[in-house]
């Protein structure tokens, strides 16, 4: 990786020239009925650190740490063969099932007054997702009205029959998962997706004018039907719809390490291609709504690895298997950070997005069955990005250096975006240095801001980029502050970024 141009990467900030407001829900995750997600992950029934639910409130602790708001469920992959009823009234009746979608055995102990009291004691906003896969309008009607009607209907009151005598009120459904993937149970085509949400939505609607709902887009831009598949499901549903959906994973491939540091060219082009198309049907349709963008599934995840795992030994219908527990290096949190500096740079569409997953699962944080929990690397970039990025998204054009990837071509190595506390007056620089072996000076001019001097330099990096956080070493890598030579004069920020980092930078 050898950059050229300029060695100093500069940025002007000037609250004149905004993307934005931060939706609080850009911050949300993803619990889904996948691995050790749901069972040994946020539930654990006589645990030490269980509630009187089988709530692990260790974890629950770290969940409020991260920030997180709203908690989409059941799935995934998982929702598209998913009988909601399964999961209510008491838990010793609760049936077993195969679960398809991760040829395992799922118990339904774990269901919807589960999800919703974690939900609440996460100090988090339920986003439930219904099945369109294997079910369809009729069997959402029944989930939304049991969850949401006050009283009075046989639905509503065997919800208070099973203890919860306060409707769950539900703003936010996701219609279906993934539905353009051939590998999803119930796979339809556009033509077949589209028809169904738009009925679906019309007929949640009936029930309640002021739902959000979100149709489901393309499980990537790598799909063949990427871009054709939204203008065909819009055209179906445009004005009946909230949101439509993004998912995007990342992964380092071939020893490519420099395409991988660039991943958020990807996502950021993802973005972009998706809200000219939503623009486009909506201009072709005369409408004057404008639908916004739901990144409900994004994160670093070693895909192939896992399908390789999956070609060797498929499931054999455990109960709550270990999948998809990746350990993530120094390396991938940084990337995991430039992937939040994309999602923020477009606060503007994006007003939706969940880390995929919350625990064990591709996730921030780790547990062990009767054991102790703790923070990956990839924690660290999503707390501060929760806690600090709310407010006003100021534009941020960087020039200086770049560097040549193979998959992306010509890439700036800062990739940075800054938000202003409209309260307080603050403002966060969160940058990326994308260089493996070289530091990188910055220099950002303020203009029209209110702010006298560095609070504080937060930078996640390590010698070791393979780096990363265990069971035997749980606090391996953390956050450090930069070394002296930040400083704020002059209306000038003026910084050097460590190789390969993550930087937190507060002015106030």
């Amino acid at each position: 990786m050898t950059a050229r141009t300029a060695r100093t990467a500069r940025i002007t900030l000037d609250p004149a020239f905004a993307v934005g407001d931060v939706n609080p829900r850009l911050f949300g995750s993803f619990v889904e009925h996948l691995g050790r997600c749901v069972y040994t992950g946020v539930y654990e029934p006589g645990h030490p650190a269980a509630d009187e639910a089988g709530l692990r409130t260790d974890v629950l602790e770290l969940v409020r740490e991260l920030g997180v708001t709203a908690i989409r469920y059941p799935g995934g992959n998982f929702v598209s063969g998913y009988k909601w009823e399964d999961g209510t009234g008491p838990v010793e009746d609760r049936p077993r099932r195969l679960d398809l979608a991760w040829r395992s055995t799922e118990t339904n102990r774990f269901g919807l007054a589960e999800y919703m009291d974690f939900v609440a004691k996460a100090g988090g906003e339920p986003m439930m997702a219904v099945n369109l896969g294997t079910r369809g309008v009729a069997e959402a009607l029944e989930l939304q009205e049991y969850a949401n009607h006050p009283g009075g209907t046989e639905l509503s009151e065997r919800r208070i029959a099973h203890g919860a005598k306060d409707p769950y009120g539900i703003r936010l459904w996701c219609l279906g998962n993934e539905m353009d993937g051939p590998w999803q149970t119930g796979h339809k085509t556009a033509e077949e997706y589209g028809r169904l949400a738009a009925e679906t939505a019309r007929a949640m609607r009936q029930i309640d004018p002021d739902v959000e709902l979100v149709a489901c887009g393309s499980s990537g831009q790598y799909m063949p039907t990427f871009a054709a598949w939204e203008a065909t499901v819009l055209a179906e549903c445009y004005d009946l719809v909230d949101h439509i959906s993004l998912h995007a994973y990342y992964e380092e491939k071939d020893g490519d390490r420099g395409s991988f540091l660039a991943s958020a060219v990807d996502m950021e082009s993802f973005i972009e291609n998706v809200i000219a198309t939503c623009d486009h049907v909506g201009a072709r349709l005369k409408s004057k709504k404008r639908v916004n963008l739901s990144f409900d599934e994004w994160n670093v995840w070693y895909l192939s690895r896992f399908q390789e795992e999956a070609e060797r030994n498929p499931g054999q219908w455990e109960e709550a298997p270990r999948l998809l527990e990746d350990n993530y290096s120094v390396t991938d949190a940084v990337v995991f950070g430039s992937l939040l500096i994309a999602l923020l740079r477009h606060a503007d569409r994006v007003t939706v997005a969940c880390l995929a997953q919350l625990v064990n699962v591709i996730a921030p944080i780790l547990t062990e069955p009767g054991g102790p929990s703790w923070r990956q690397t990839t924690f660290f970039p999503f707390a501060q990005a929760s806690r600090y990025g709310r407010g006003r998204v100021l534009m941020v054009d960087p020039a200086g250096p770049v560097y040549e990837t193979a998959r992306y071509g010509e890439v700036p190595l800062l990739h940075a975006t800054a938000v202003q506390d409209e309260e307080t007056g603050a403002v966060t620089v969160f940058a990326v240095n994308r260089s493996q072996t070289e530091p990188l000076p910055l220099e950002a001019a303020l203009h029209g801001l209110s702010v006298g001097r560095v609070a504080e330099h937060s930078v996640l990096a390590d010698a070791d980029p393979e780096a990363r956080n265990t069971l035997a070493e749980p606090e391996r890598v953390t956050p450090h502050a930069a070394a002296e030579g930040t400083e704020l004069a002059d209306g000038v920020l003026r910084t050097v970024l460590e190789p390969l980092s993550w930087n937190v930078i507060r002015l106030v």
